[in-house]
């Protein structure tokens, strides 16, 4: 049997869990045109990881409500564009199998984010244990991850945090929670790898390598 590195394993969502960064940057650009702006896609992959509050209160202040209501709209007509990464249905299990605490922290809303998971095909084998509606502050600062912690009743240096975005790995560090950046999302491999995250992976496989041995 493979042996953990880490007892507890936290996923990030979108573009890690679930191939679903061509609809989020669709679904900002709906909203953003609403206004008059468009949105760049190298743009919007920088947005990816804090909520649509966090965006639109920096980017909009004076119509974000409004763009929420579109990019929510936007979002679930074309849920179905929303697909799983190969293996990573397998990884799961393998992780489960091996006695691990696996979990999902997103900054997405918990029904939208369930939605996405049963898109992604991971529903059932992954719990969703932080949401955009369980704390107060969000990516990059740690308190969901520290939730999502203090909620399994685990030490934050036991936990590793999985994610393909800057927010990802800044939330970790910040959290004392080791992060493995994976390079099939929204992040930039050469802006991730800035960071100094604990290890990178490129693909599922290498994933893999990195959470069992």
């Amino acid at each position: 049997m493979s042996n953990l590195r880490w007892p507890v394993v936290l996923f990030d969502l979108d573009g890690t869990l679930a191939n679903s960064i061509d609809l989020v940057v669709a679904s900002y650009r709906a909203a953003f045109a609403t206004i008059g702006r468009t949105v760049e896609r190298d743009v919007a992959l920088h947005w990816i990881g804090e909520t649509l509050r966090q965006t639109y209160a920096r980017e909009a202040p004076d119509h974000g409500p409004d763009m929420e209501v579109v990019y929510r709209a936007y979002y679930a007509d074309h849920v179905d564009q929303i697909a799983g990464y190969p293996g990573m249905p397998e990884l799961l299990v393998s992780l489960a199998d091996a006695g691990a605490v696996i979990g999902v922290v997103t900054a997405k809303r918990r029904e939208v984010a369930l939605v996405t998971m049963r898109q992604a095909g991971v529903e059932g084998l992954i719990e969703l244990l932080g949401a955009m509606e369980d704390t107060t502050a969000h990516k990059p600062d740690p308190e969901p991850l520290l939730a999502a912690a203090a909620k399994l009743g685990v030490r934050p240096e036991d936990c590793v945090y999985v994610g393909d975005a800057i927010h990802d790995v800044v939330a970790a560090k910040a959290a004392g929670m080791a992060i493995i950046a994976v390079t099939w999302g929204a992040g930039l491999a050469e802006e991730l790898q800035a960071l100094a995250p604990d290890a990178m992976a490129n693909d599922v496989t290498q994933l893999t390598d990195l959470l069992m041995n």
